[in-house]
């Protein structure tokens, strides 16, 4: 009796792996995860495999006239923010997470207010501001009573890598400082009984265990700086998004802008690899429970304030200062500017924004589900696959996207031709549809990171447990899962929203006719140098940024 019963232990989870109520439900969602990575990856190999498309001379007088300058102008851009990112980065994190100065945990959170400025905003507010026409070089000429006082030119190289560097810098600031945090004392206490002091231990020990997490920073302000179209067309400062803009809206040559992507494309997977190359072989763990940092190097006297002015000038030079010139222009022209067309702007963001939010999170939820289901070597690539879209600039998206569904249309149209004798014009390119998918490939990895944290942290036994009350499936998902996952959808749902307002290329390239949004009225009066009209959009995104930004510093604060 008990040896039967022994033997009956032995073949339950035999039983229960083959069973067939399980298979199919798997493959299913197996199956829409291909799905969605193919979205993803359609617009990519159409502008890929345009590489070799006629264009009509249009590639040749781009390769004599701008290419060469294309590449020194990014190659430059890349360097410059990668540069000045690390330095502001990691040096704000070390203050913040190992020394203690007047006003550090205000800087702890404050620092990262920067990322709800759209670069291209800041763009234009510091054109603005420092521009010969602007107040402070009018204000100099009058005090110092001459016409020729020398001030550096800000529509210029350096001009624009400031810009971006005070935009993008909290991506490394935030993933370092948390490194810098869960190292602990144990490493720096190590440090210093070799002989270290606490400065050198930081360029021995702190510094290089942290350097995974720098690259991971730097990538991200890189990819937003590839993908940046606003701030370099509002600086004049040409680089391959506005190349290809141009191609398409000014050429119109759609297989030259195509060809533009495909270079660009090119770069930013030589960034990727570069930055696996530098993380390979760079795996540090903590042995036993890590510890925060519960003796701060304490900065006193003028260290401490000299701290505090070097922090406090980095906020307000990249946030305070913005803030205030956009409410001062905004208010200016409130009552004259602010009219009906505006409610359309905002309901036509906010649409936007809404619609590709659920959109996108429904899409990753399922990446994240199927995963957890079956987490094998094909689903960890095909999810994968499916959030590679982040890397890929939305001027590419948005080359892909319309020539994918134009075919398309061009299809639907001859069948409906030749099988109904209709003619059905245009379904899917120059509508939401196109925009909706371009957003999708763009921002699904957002979305994926959050809810994928949070399924990460709901144990197997609790799946065990439902299954054994009969939840399987698409019940155990809604019954067990979705109310744990709550928080994560929620942090999902407003990154991609907020992402949605600000992203200009791809609303501007693919928006049907009629469908301006915030986005594009900045765009629209930063074009024709009217910075003030372009405030009052400009807050509004502000406003809308700030909200995920205390999400994301709550999140990041509240293990430490």
């Amino acid at each position: 009796m008990r040896g039967s019963f022994r033997g009956y232990l032995r073949k339950a989870p035999e039983a229960d792996t083959i069973s067939v109520t399980r298979y199919p439900r798997l493959n299913r969602w197996q199956l829409a995860t291909f799905l969605i990575a193919a979205l993803v990856l359609a617009p990519l190999g159409v502008v890929l495999s345009s590489v070799f498309s006629p264009t009509n001379g249009v590639w040749r007088h781009l390769v004599d006239t701008v290419l060469v300058e294309l590449l020194i102008n990014t190659f430059w851009l890349v360097l410059g923010v990668a540069v000045g990112t690390v330095l502001l980065g990691v040096s704000l994190a070390w203050l913040t997470a190992a020394c203690d100065f007047p006003g550090r945990k205000l800087f702890d959170w404050a620092l990262m207010l920067p990322l709800a400025l759209p670069a291209y905003v800041t763009a234009f507010v510091s054109i603005g501001l420092l521009d010969f026409t602007g107040p402070i070089q009018t204000h100099l000429r009058v005090w110092l009573g001459s016409e020729h006082v020398w001030f550096p030119r800000i529509r210029s190289t350096g001009g624009v890598i400031l810009v971006m560097t005070l935009v993008f810098y909290p991506y490394v600031y935030l993933l370092t400082r948390n490194a810098f945090l869960t190292q602990g004392r144990r490493a720096m206490e190590a440090a210093q009984s070799l002989g270290h002091s606490r400065w050198s231990g930081f360029f021995r020990i702190a510094l290089p265990m942290a350097r995974p997490w720098i690259a991971g920073g730097l990538m991200l302000a890189l990819m937003e700086t590839l993908a940046d179209f606003g701030a370099v067309s509002i600086f004049n400062y040409d680089t391959f998004t506005t190349a290809i803009y141009k191609a398409w809206f000014g050429m119109f040559s759609l297989p030259a802008a195509a060809q533009l992507s495909s270079l660009l494309v090119l770069i930013v997977f030589v960034i990727l690899l570069l930055e696996q190359q530098l993380r390979s072989g760079t795996r540090y763990l903590q042995v036993g429970k890590g510890s925060v940092y519960s003796e701060r190097v304490v900065l006193k006297g003028s260290r401490g304030w000299l701290a505090f002015a070097y922090a406090a000038l980095v906020l307000v030079v990249a946030f305070l200062i913005p803030v205030a010139q956009l409410s001062v222009w905004s208010y200016n022209v409130l009552n004259q500017d602010l009219d009906r067309r505006y409610l359309a702007f905002l309901s036509h963001s906010l649409f936007l924004g809404g619609i590709a939010a659920l959109l996108t999170c429904g899409c990753a939820l399922i990446l994240v589900y199927a995963n957890r289901l079956r987490d094998n070597l094909l689903t960890r690539i095909t999810v994968r696959i499916a959030t590679l879209g982040y890397a890929l600039p939305g001027t590419v998206l948005a080359v892909g996207v319309f020539i994918l569904l134009s075919w398309l249309d061009s299809q639907l149209k001859t069948w409906a031709s030749v099988l109904f004798s209709l003619d059905i014009g245009l379904l899917l390119s120059g509508t939401l549809i196109a925009m909706l998918l371009a957003y999708l490939a763009r921002f699904l990895a957002v979305a994926h990171s959050p809810i994928d944290s949070a399924m990460q942290r709901i144990t197997p036994s609790l799946d065990e447990a439902a299954r054994s009350l009969g939840s399987n499936g698409l019940r155990l998902l809604r019954r067990v899962h979705l109310p744990i996952l709550r928080g994560g959808l929620l942090t999902a749902a407003t990154l991609v929203f907020v992402d949605v307002m600000k992203e200009m290329p791809i609303t501007l390239m693919t928006r049907p006719f009629g469908w301006d949004t915030l986005s594009v009225r900045i765009f629209e009066m930063t074009s024709e140098g009217e910075w003030e009209r372009a405030a009052l959009p400009a807050v509004a995104l502000v406003l809308a940024g700030l909200f995920p930004i205390m999400l994301l510093t709550k999140h990041a604060n509240r293990d430490f």
